[in-house]
């Protein structure tokens, strides 16, 4: 028995050879032997790892190098008595680690989608006897029947099929259903191909059927699905791995600095609790306490954006990402095309007719239903009624829309009809169906009588095209000649273009026959022509994709389509090398390297399955590339959680896929994708803005410090330092969030969507930005000490007692600081331009964090219970007349710096 579940080529073998390897039949299997079996395979159920409790997620949070200084610097400045210090700090630890919490606690969803995929029941054959069971005790060997609008719940071998149907989009991502038969098939054959198998979790549309389980619970092809999500890593933002490499460095040289700092502290005769005071005084100034909230709250400004372009971020650090992107993997229905089926080519043996307008959408509502075609019903009436009455599919009108009721290629069929004034109700009233021979998959046609107004009797024949030119008249019976090598040819011409191809034929009987027809009558037909149909290519989408192609983003299809469909709807979108297609089965030839160079060329995958997907992603990841991945089925999922963004549709989405996706389409629309990029880009750029502020005034911060601790003199027992502790937190967590916070609400900077993707291993904190943090940091730094001792010797020059005049020099330190970072936010507005260029009043919200931080600075200095709080007094206006003329220099010494750069390294940016 093992063997046989460990074979996987099910549809290569017959029916009987099925059967005869599982030891059952079609009287099924007997319930004690059903009952043995399910104890060797166990239950068919999908298992799921155990997720993480709530605990250990929230724990998790804390595990970070910077987490840990900040929670040490918290403890010990409690130690100390400083409870304002300590409150502070744990509030930034504790607010950083419920977002993490929150976003990780989500990402745990995924698996639990599939099991919804799982019918309840399954109808089988036990003891001989039809029998109702709990899918979960199905076996191999079961013999289950199948009928229109079940759940298949196993991967099944069929054996007998009757015009069956299965939606398989799940699994292949065709939006057609797919006919099913008994005949063996190649062993090779890609799932799509499987039309004698049918698979866990897709849908019964149409007829009956009846197959024996071969596969069950992981074995089969959505339990692969299951597996691979549950071992697919999701791989960290470009972002975060600078961040996290940036949080390393600081980490490291506060620790250095702060040892360093302890025992200069020591060197210098302080006593050990003054020494370990400097010490955290330096790590408090260093570590930029606001950034993990700006890069939260900017990103989240990004997902309020993007959701007014129906992109929904579910996850914070998919907004950057996106701005990182190099290759977009897009599926093809939905997204790139309407995913609707519209009648586009009308042949009737001598002219075509191009069908214009737009047929039924996804959601059933007919549009542009009383738009007229080219070409009138006279010409090419008889067609069009064909294929209008030989039609199952009906459309309802329902509170002033309409809703498409059957199969997608005969609602086009009726949409088409449509479009040339048709109405299909009137017209089936006038020419009443008398009887009908339903669609046959083996032989793929479709018939039925009707009565004409004028009480003839005819029959209208719909097929694929070589199942109908067989019954057509011959020269032989009449006059009647079709140049039957022209049908195929012309038909062959349309399926090369990536349509689907139906011929319509018609014949007149005499008034006596009965209102019956049989295999019989299916001869001598009169031919009425070609309907061919296509998923359209959504209009906007070509654009988007040149607009990507500007941007230096290569956009690539993955599908399970056919190749030539794939080609054709590539070729119209504007595809590079939109020819060359590559299928599943060739990727399965290839190893690792020779996967990853097939992917530098080719932008067209066709009749891939899940695993191919997923191997593309990551082969494309293993050149450096930063990739998003579109998708709606199921079968998409291990390659959405995999991808760098994983992008969802909304609308065709399944569960798994949506929740395996970083970011949902609201609309579908690869046009919200390009959006979505230009936003994200825009994200980027304005948390770049923010990094380069922060940390240049952090590092200021920590040499103003540092400078005191290694120079300054101890006066009169009391410490000469140019800031408090309390007083760097204010700087850090006041001003500085509340000036950096406008920077995430910039405009765009110019020629955004026209420069390349920022290179995923080129670091955040590149040579540039590097320079500038220096030259930032030292400005600031020496400019703040220097107006600290002029400040503190002028008030002692006039008999001030020392205590206070530490006092005014400290507040006036803090003032000068807070003066040098808002000259410095304008300047950090755009990081490669001057603010002319920008527009100086483009963005509004700068100037309101200005001045709210004017008005909370003033504050700190007049209020006298924030004197009590921060140790600070009033200054006078002098006082802040100097700190302006010495924190303008900032402005003047970058503005010069950013002309030097443009003039000496043009094609350099930060």
């Amino acid at each position: 028995m093992d063997n046989v579940l460990q074979n996987n080529e099910w549809h290569s073998a017959s029916c009987n050879n099925v059967l005869a390897r599982l030891n059952s039949s079609s009287e099924g299997l007997s319930t004690v032997d059903a009952v043995k079996r399910l104890k060797s395979t166990g239950p068919n159920i999908l298992d799921r790892q155990t997720r993480e409790n709530a605990f250990k997620i929230l724990l998790r949070q804390f595990l970070n190098p910077l987490i840990y200084v900040l929670l040490a610097a918290t403890i010990l400045a409690v130690a100390m008595g400083k409870i304002t210090d300590g409150i502070v700090v744990f509030s930034v630890i504790v607010i950083n680690a419920i977002i993490g919490f929150i976003q990780e606690y989500q990402a745990g969803k995924t698996i639990q989608g599939l099991l919804q995929l799982m019918p309840e029941n399954a109808t089988v054959m036990r003891d001989g006897k039809q029998k109702t069971i709990p899918a979960a005790d199905l076996v191999p060997g079961d013999y289950v029947l199948l009928q229109a609008g079940d759940q298949v719940s196993a991967d099944m071998r069929l054996t007998f099929v009757k015009n069956m149907q299965c939606n398989e989009s799940i699994l292949t991502g065709e939006s057609l259903p797919v006919e099913k038969n008994t005949d063996s098939i190649d062993a090779d054959a890609e799932i799509a191909d499987r039309k004698n198998m049918v698979f866990s979790g897709t849908l019964i549309t149409s007829g009956t059927a009846e197959g024996v389980v071969v596969l069950t619970a992981i074995k089969t092809e959505i339990g692969k699905i299951s597996a691979l999500l549950q071992t697919t890593i999701s791989v960290k933002s470009p972002l975060t791995k600078s961040l996290e490499k940036i949080a390393k460095g600081i980490t490291y040289a506060i620790i250095l600095v702060g040892v360093l700092v302890f025992l200069i502290g020591i060197f210098r005769n302080y006593t050990f609790i003054d020494a370990i005071f400097f010490a955290i005084t330096l790590a408090v100034a260093t570590i930029p306490e606001g950034l993990p909230a700006v890069i939260t709250i900017a990103s989240t400004i990004g997902i309020m954006r993007m959701a007014k372009r129906q992109a929904i971020i579910r996850h914070l650090a998919a907004v950057e990402t996106l701005g990182s992107t190099t290759v977009i993997c897009s599926d093809k229905t939905g997204t790139l095309t309407l995913n609707e089926m519209a009648v586009k080519i009308l042949w009737n043996g001598n002219q075509k007719f191009i069908v214009t307008g737009v047929g039924i959408n996804t959601d059933g509502k007919i549009l542009n239903k009383d738009s007229e075609g080219e070409g009138t019903e006279d010409e090419i009436g008889e067609l069009i009624r064909a294929a209008a009455l030989c039609n199952d599919a009906t459309l309802q009108k329902k509170e002033g829309h309409w809703k498409a009721i059957g199969d997608p290629t005969e609602i086009a069929l009726i949409a088409a009809a449509g479009k040339f004034g048709i109405n299909e109700d009137k017209l089936r009233n006038k020419w009443p169906r008398l009887d009908e021979l339903p669609f046959d998959s083996t032989k793929k046609i479709m018939a039925t009588l009707h009565q004409s107004p004028s009480g003839e009797k005819i029959i209208y024949l719909k097929g694929a095209p070589e199942s109908v030119i067989p019954l057509l008249l011959n020269s032989e019976k009449s006059s009647i000649v079709f140049d039957t090598g022209q049908i195929r040819e012309e038909a062959l011409q349309m399926a090369g273009t990536g349509m689907r191809v139906l011929a319509f034929a018609s014949k007149q009987l005499n008034s006596e026959h009965l209102s019956l027809i049989s295999e019989d009558d299916l001869c001598e037909f009169t031919f009425l022509g070609i309907q061919a149909m296509s998923d359209p290519p959504r209009l906007e989408v070509k654009e988007a994709i040149d607009s990507c192609h500007n941007a230096g983003i290569t956009v690539k299809m993955i599908t399970g389509d056919h190749p030539a469909t794939a080609s054709a709807i590539g070729s119209k979108l504007g595809f590079i090398n939109a020819e060359r297609v590559v299928t599943g089965k060739e990727l399965h030839n290839l190893n690792t390297r020779e996967l990853q160079e097939v992917v530098k060329n080719t932008n067209i995958f066709a009749r891939v399955s899940p695993e191919d997907k997923l191997n593309l992603v990551k082969a494309l990841q293993a050149n450096g590339e930063v990739v998003a991945m579109t998708g709606d089925g199921v079968n998409d999922a291990p390659a959405l959680k995999r991808a760098d963004i994983g992008v969802a549709m909304s609308i065709t989405g399944t569960a798994v896929a949506k929740e395996a996706a970083d970011m949902i389409l609201a609309d579908d629309n690869f046009e919200s994708i390009k959006a979505a990029v230009e936003e994200g880009r825009r994200v980027f750029d304005n948390l770049l803005k923010s990094i380069v502020f922060l940390l240049p005034t952090s590092i200021g911060l920590g040499l103003v410090i540092f400078i005191a601790v290694l120079f300054f003199p101890s006066e009169s027992g009391i410490l000469l330092i140019p800031m408090q502790p309390v007083q760097v937190l204010w700087i850090n967590l006041i001003t500085a969030v509340a000036l950096s916070l406008p920077l995430a609400l910039e405009a765009m900077e110019p020629e955004l969507m026209n420069r390349s993707p920022r290179k995923p291993n080129k670091p955040l904190l590149s040579s540039l930005i590097i320079f500038r943090m220096i030259l930032v940091s030292l400005v600031m730094a020496g400019g703040t000490i220097g107006l600290f001792l002029w400040e503190y010797n002028i008030e002692l020059s006039k008999g001030t007692a020392h205590s206070l005049a530490i006092s005014e020099a400290q507040t006036m330190a803090v003032t000068a600081m807070v003066l040098f970072q808002v000259f410095y936010l304008i300047d950090c507005r755009s990081p490669n331009f001057s603010v002319n260029k920008i527009g100086l009043f483009s963005n509004p919200f700068i100037y309101i964090g200005i001045a709210t931080v004017l008005i909370v600075q003033t504050a700190f200095v007049y209020f006298p219970f924030m004197n009590r709080w921060f140790h600070s007094s009033p200054l006078k206006a002098e006082a802040w007349g100097i700190s302006a003329m010495v924190a303008f220099s900032i402005l003047i010494i970058i503005s010069v710096e950013k002309w030097i750069r443009r003039k000496l390294y043009k094609n350099d940016t930060l």
